[in-house]
């Protein structure tokens, strides 16, 4: 099985901005996975190769060409916003009382390989700095 970095540096960016991916598939429940919350914009589910004890994916339901967060732009600032404040909703559901870590991976030098924005909540144990 590849790494993050190598399924990074082999996925190409869509042509189509508003392409499928296997998110759209996550959402469209064509491919299971553990829903931890789900409202109409947005929606949370376990990651398949957790980084740390609680790691859950935030996706918008609707990506309208953003497919990284260097792709946003104005009208983008609502989905950006609930997106992050969703991943607080989660945390606290999920009892990361004492903290999390939020991380939007950006482009193929940011280990982005899902092209469809995406929050990764980390928590339950100490994270490290510098991140990596």
């Amino acid at each position: 099985m590849a790494t993050e970095k190598q399924a990074a540096l082999a996925a190409t960016p869509p042509s189509n901005a508003d392409s499928p991916t296997i998110f759209d598939k996550i959402i469209n429940k064509e491919i299971p996975s553990t829903v931890v919350y789900e409202d109409d914009k947005v929606f949370a589910f376990r990651d398949i190769t957790p980084q740390a004890p609680t790691h859950i994916l935030i996706i918008p339901k609707v990506k309208d060409g953003l497919t990284g967060l260097s792709k946003a732009e104005e009208r983008h600032c609502e989905i950006l916003g609930h997106l992050l404040y969703t991943a607080k909703l989660v945390a606290k559901q999920e009892g990361l009382d004492d903290g999390f870590r939020i991380v939007i991976n950006d482009g193929p030098k940011g280990c982005q390989s899902v092209y469809h924005i995406h929050v990764h909540l980390i928590g339950g144990r100490q994270m490290n700095w510098p991140p990596g």
